[in-house]
């Protein structure tokens, strides 16, 4: 089947360059240029993958990746970040909202496209695990995570959980009493072609114990391994 991506940025040489090149591949391409825009396309057309710059006027893409986040329609959509911006707490904040992969400019446009397959046949491997291997509406407890739709409820309340933290919720919850490395999270949540530092499961764990309030005690630390979903969750 014919992927679609949104290619969202600013500057329009980087916008025909980059369609270029996926069009080449056999990808069926949209276009924007802020993030206004961005939202409205990603929202009516549903693409696949998300390529999003930061650096724009008005709603910048952090904004346009929190915004694709909070809305069920638009959750499962992938989002690649490519800019400029090279900081690692610009990568962290990146990756904390939701996002796949975050890929520093300039980037050659085969190494682009080999990222863009990665995130696109990771995404399909985990549709087929999950409705292979796992209830749609996994129930563990208090908690209610539904894979369908990304949403999970705390005694009976939704609680938003941007991609990644849900993403690391529901794959702990599914395995309650397993001990999990970081490197070991790392590989599965954000996978092998996502360079990603240790912190950031830390990060992940902090966040999504502190929404899951008197039950965050279920997410445990196993002190130089790793971390686990506490064992026989009633």
């Amino acid at each position: 089947m014919e992927k679609t991506i949104l290619v969202v940025d600013d500057e329009q040489d980087i916008v025909d360059l980059i369609s270029y090149n996926l069009s080449k591949e056999g990808f069926k391409v949209l276009t924007a240029s802020n993030g206004l825009d961005a939202v409205q396309t990603a929202t009516e057309q549903k693409p696949d993958l998300v390529i999003l710059d930061i650096m724009m006027p008005g709603m910048d893409g952090f904004e346009v990746c929190r915004s694709l986040r909070e809305h069920p329609d638009t959750k499962p959509i992938s989002i690649m970040f490519l800019t400029a911006k090279s900081g690692e707490i610009d990568q962290i904040l990146g990756l904390e909202l939701g996002a796949d992969d975050y890929v520093q400019k300039p980037i050659s446009p085969r190494v682009l496209i080999a990222r863009v397959k990665t995130i696109l046949r990771r995404g399909a491997e985990n549709v087929r695990t999950e409705t292979i291997a796992a209830p749609e509406i996994l129930r563990v407890g208090a908690l209610e995570i539904n894979r369908q739709n990304y949403t999970v409820r705390v005694d009976g309340k939704e609680v938003f959980f941007p991609k990644k933290e849900f993403e690391l919720l529901a794959f702990l919850a599914a395995n309650q009493g397993k001990v999990f490395t970081r490197e070991a999270l790392l590989r599965r949540i954000w996978g092998e072609s996502v360079y990603v530092i240790d912190r950031t499961v830390d990060v992940h764990v902090s966040k999504v114990r502190e929404k899951l309030g008197e039950y965050a005690a279920w997410i445990e630390t196993v002190k130089g391994v790793g971390y686990r979903f506490r064992e026989h969750v009633a």
